[in-house]
C-alpha cells in the first residue's frame, strides 16, 4: 500500500534525494540567512503591529489529509499528502487564495508552516525550517525561516512551527492562490495522527477603509489536560462600544469530534467571552477546519472540509467587544487534546 510505513520511509528519501537537486536550481525568497535553531517553548509575543486604514487577510491549507478520504477524527487516522501541483520532486503541496483588496497596499506578510514529524514513519527535523513558496503564476522558490523554530515532542507526537518574512514577495504579486509545498510532515498511521500545513498572513493598507489596530503575536505553545490555560495579553488600547473586529487563530492536532477545548476573550468591560460560530462550536473550536467566520470563506484547493488535525481560523469578536474595551487577553485551553497554538492576528476598528 501506498501508506504503508516502509513505503513512506522510503518515499521520502527519495524525495529528500530529488528535492534536494531541485533546491539547487531554485531562487531564495529571503535572504540566506544561519539556520535557526529550534525550542521546545517559544512564548508569544507580538510580531506586528500597526494602526492604519485597512486590515488583515489570510490564505491557509492543509498539507495532509485522510488515506481514505471519510476520517471524522484525526487520532488513529492514515495520513497521505496533498499534492496538488504537476511536479514530481514535491510530495506535498496545496493551494489557497490570499483575498488582498483591489487597490490596497501589502504593508507587511509572513508565512507560518509547521506540523507533526511522528506518524508511520519519522521526518528528520532539519527540514523543519524550509519550504517551496510560488506566487500567484509563479514559479517555486526556496523559503527559509528567520526565526526561532518551535519544536516539541508530547503525548506521542514530535510538532513543530517555523516561520518567515514574505512582504517583499507578497506586496509584488499579482492576486490568485499562493502554492505552498515540501512542509516537513510524516504520513502514515499512529495513535495520535498526523497533521500540517501553512497559513500566510498579510496586513494592507487601503485608504477607503476604516482605521484599525492590527496586530499579529506568534509563539509556540502547548495546551491540554497537563498544561493547564494559555494566557495571551493582545492588546491594552481602548475601543468604544460595538467595535467591529476579528481574531485569526494557527493551531495544530485540534481533534474534530473532540471536546473540551475552548478560545475566550477577556476585555476590561466584560467577562469571558468564549469565540464560537457555526462551524467552530465553544467546546470543539479546534476542529480541523480553515473557515471565516463560521464559513469558508478562503478559495483553497483542495478545498476539504476536514483539514485533519491543521485549524488556521478567523472568529468575528463583535460579541466580546460588544461593551467596549480598555484591553483584550486570550485565553485557551483544552481539557481532554494535547494541542499546540502557533500564531494570532486581530484587527479592530478605532474611533477617532
Amino acid at each position: 500500500m501506498r501508506n504503508s510505513a516502509v513505503l513512506a520511509v522510503r518515499r521520502s528519501v527519495l524525495c529528500a534525494l530529488s528535492c534536494a537537486a531541485l533546491s539547487a536550481a531554485l531562487p531564495v525568497a529571503s535572504a540566506a540567512a544561519p539556520r535557526p535553531r529550534e525550542a521546545s517553548r517559544v512564548p508569544f509575543a507580538a510580531r506586528y503591529q500597526a494602526v492604519q486604514h485597512g486590515g488583515v487577510v489570510r490564505a491557509a491549507n492543509s498539507s495532509a489529509r485522510g488515506a481514505k478520504g471519510t476520517e471524522s477524527v484525526n487520532d488513529g487516522a492514515t495520513i497521505a499528502y496533498v499534492d496538488v501541483d504537476d511536479d514530481p520532486n514535491t510530495y506535498n503541496s496545496s493551494r489557497a487564495e490570499l483575498a488582498v483588496p483591489a487597490g490596497a497596499r501589502v504593508s507587511w506578510a509572513r508565512l507560518y508552516w509547521g506540523g507533526n514529524l511522528r506518524v508511520g514513519e519519522q521526518k528528520p527535523p532539519k527540514d523543519n525550517g524550509r519550504v517551496l513558496i510560488a506566487e500567484p503564476g509563479g514559479r517555486y522558490k526556496a523559503l527559509l525561516a528567520d526565526t526561532l523554530i518551535g519544536h516539541r515532542a508530547a503525548d506521542g507526537a514530535d510538532a513543530f512551527q517555523a516561520s518567515a518574512d514574505v512582504t517583499d514577495l507578497v506586496r509584488s504579486a499579482r492576486p490568485g492562490q499562493w502554492t505552498v509545498a515540501q512542509v516537513n510532515v510524516a504520513m502514515g498511521r499512529s495513535k495520535v495522527g498526523g497533521w500540517g500545513g501553512w497559513t500566510l498572513v498579510a496586513a494592507y493598507e487601503k485608504a477607503s477603509e476604516p482605521l484599525r489596530r492590527i496586530g499579529v503575536w506568534d509563539g509556540f505553545e502547548t495546551v491540554g489536560p497537563k498544561t493547564g490555560e494559555l494566557r495571551v495579553p493582545l492588546d491594552a488600547n481602548r475601543y468604544g462600544k460595538a467595535a467591529a473586529g476579528r481574531l485569526g487563530v494557527i493551531a495544530y492536532d485540534g481533534d474534530r469530534g473532540t471536546s473540551g477545548d475552548y478560545l475566550a476573550v477577556r476585555t476590561s468591560r466584560t467577562k469571558s467571552t468564549r469565540l464560537a460560530d457555526s462551524a467552530n462550536s465553544a467546546d470543539d473550536v479546534m476542529n480541523s477546519s480553515i473557515t471565516e467566520f463560521g464559513a469558508a470563506r478562503t478559495v483553497r484547493f483542495p478545498d476539504r472540509t476536514n483539514t485533519m488535525g491543521y485549524d488556521s481560523d478567523v472568529f468575528d469578536l463583535r460579541r466580546a467587544l460588544r461593551d467596549g474595551a480598555d484591553r483584550v487577553h486570550l485565553r485557551f485551553g483544552s481539557r481532554k487534546d494535547t494541542v499546540w497554538l502557533g500564531a494570532l492576528f486581530f484587527q479592530a476598528d478605532v474611533r477617532r
